[in-house]
């Protein structure tokens, strides 16, 4: 009976393979890491730069604390979810697409959800590049005021494997690169602008407040901000569970349509 179970779980969940996949990609990346950085790090700063000391003349202060403030925890929310976004779109789809990466790994032992967790694991690596990044910028701008702040480093990395999951589903899907304008309109711009990045989330109505504290943006807002600031937790365990649901349910959707997609 056990190693029934055992059995059926291995079908489902990947295996060490998956480290393979995430070096293959590590490595890519190392040849234009510089590049790269400058990429992933350039809007976070014009954001902080032009809106925290810009707009945060105007806004004073929110929440007891200096608008440049806030606005980096948010940030570093918000760039992790755009990191991992962009990485899984852009990237995933040209390794599925026009690179024909995935049917080679297919050729190995590798399966389809060794594949997906390589994916996941890398898109969540970038984000915790970025996070780190965002991190030694506000660091040095004076706008993360909490002694422990590093903290937050592991739920950028775990706001990666969320957002690279859902994207998955998306890529496997998409017939196109055209397509992934229809999930950066209904899905994360929204989620940029209503959970909680520029402004408390209850400042909006309360049916906006209710959808937008349903989405995962949100809960990550939710323990970034806190750590960042150096303010009490408060339903740490829900918001986790909510992106451990986010992250188990989307990671499986992708490898189930990327197995119809992938293996004919």
């Amino acid at each position: 009976m056990i190693n029934n179970i055992i059995n059926l779980l291995g079908k489902f969940l990947p295996k060490r393979g998956f480290v393979q996949v995430w070096r293959r990609h590590f490595l890519v990346w190392s040849k234009s890491a510089v590049t790269s950085l400058i990429g992933t790090l350039g809007e976070p700063f014009l954001y902080l730069l032009g809106m925290g000391y810009g707009l945060g003349r105007f806004v004073g202060q929110i929440e007891e604390v200096d608008y440049l403030v806030y606005l980096t925890s948010g940030i570093l929310a918000a760039s992790s979810m755009n990191t991992a976004t962009f990485e899984a779109l852009y990237g995933g789809f040209t390794r599925m697409t026009r690179q024909n990466t995935f049917q080679a790994m297919l050729a190995t032992p590798l399966r389809v959800v060794d594949i997906v967790a390589g994916e996941v694991a890398w898109g969540a690596t970038k984000s915790l590049i970025s996070g780190v990044a965002i991190y030694f910028v506000g660091n040095l701008l004076g706008s993360i005021p909490s002694p422990t702040a590093f903290i937050v480093l592991p739920v950028v990395f775990l706001s990666g494997v969320v957002f690279t999951s859902m994207a998955l589903v998306v890529v496997a899907l998409a017939p196109n690169y055209d397509f992934f304008l229809y999930y950066f309109t209904l899905v994360t711009t929204p989620m940029f602008l209503f959970c909680g990045v520029f402004y408390p989330v209850d400042s909006l109505p309360a049916t906006v407040q209710l959808v937008a504290n349903m989405l995962p943006l949100a809960h990550v807002v939710a323990i970034i901000r806190p750590l960042t600031i150096g303010l009490p937790l408060e339903n740490l365990l829900f918001h986790l569970i909510a992106l451990f649901v986010y992250a188990t349910l989307t990671f499986f959707i992708a490898v189930q349509l990327l197995k119809k997609r992938l293996i004919v």
